[in-house]
Formats: structure tokens, sequence, C-alpha cells
């Protein structure tokens, strides 16, 4: 019982840190700070943006915990990370790829205050669209 409590520990710690990498990324393409953006300014877009990052994100790392435990902790932490990574490496891309594919700039979009914009629905949907494709190649 000891080894699995440490485990949700260590999976918890992992787990964090792959989610504020993934925020990272979001904020790193977004113009200014993000948290800023939602706390300060309150830009729907920017909230719905983020936490579809970190609701897909979640769910990757989530299946990647649940379909590797019974290999041994070593191996299902590792594939988590490297699951984790590839999820965060892949928001950034499907951010990038709507930027590309929508007039204007999105970051920009994405840090007015005001109601949702479209682009950030759409966004929001690349985000959780990739995150469940990586989640079917885990499974």
């Amino acid at each position: 019982m000891l080894d699995n409590l440490l485990a949700a520990v260590v999976y918890l710690a992992v787990g964090i840190g792959l989610l504020l990498l993934a925020a990272a990324v979001v904020d790193l393409l977004t113009p200014g700070r993000l948290l800023s953006h939602v706390v300060e300014r309150r830009s729907h877009s920017a909230a719905l943006v983020l936490a579809a990052a970190l609701l897909g994100q979640g769910l990757v790392i989530f299946t990647a915990i649940w379909t590797n435990a019974e290999t041994g902790f070593g191996s299902a932490l590792a594939w988590t990370v490297a699951f984790g990574l590839l999820g965060v490496v892949l928001t950034g891309i499907a951010f990038a790829v709507v930027d590309l594919l929508t007039p204007g700039k999105l970051g920009t979009v994405l840090s007015e205050s005001g109601p949702v914009q479209p682009v950030a629905v759409v966004t929001a949907s690349a985000h959780l669209a990739v995150a469940l494709i990586v989640v079917a190649s885990i499974a």
C-alpha cells in the first residue's frame, strides 16, 4: 500500500510538471502573460484555450498512467513522461497551425477581454482533438 501511495505522489508531481509545461507553451505563444489575461483582463478566450490545453494534457497523462501501470512503476513513469512531453509539443503545434490557418494573430485575439472569440473555440477544440489522438495512440 505504501508503494502505491508513493507512486501516486510521484505521478502527481510529474503530472503537475507536465501541466505547467503545457500552460507555459500556450503562454509563450500568447502575447503578454497568459494568466494576466485570464485573471486581470478577464479574457474568456484565453481562459478557454488554457483550460482546453490543460484538460487535453490531463487526459494524456491519465491515459499514460492508466494503461501502463501494470508494466511496473519505472516503465509506466517513463511512458507517462514520454507521452506527456508529446502532448506538450503537439499542444504547441496545434496552436501554431490554427494561428497559421486563421486571419490575424491568434495570440493577440486571445489576449483581448470580452466574450469568447470564435477562433478561441476552434483553438480549444484543436487542443482537445490532438489530445484525444495521443490518447488513442496510447491505448
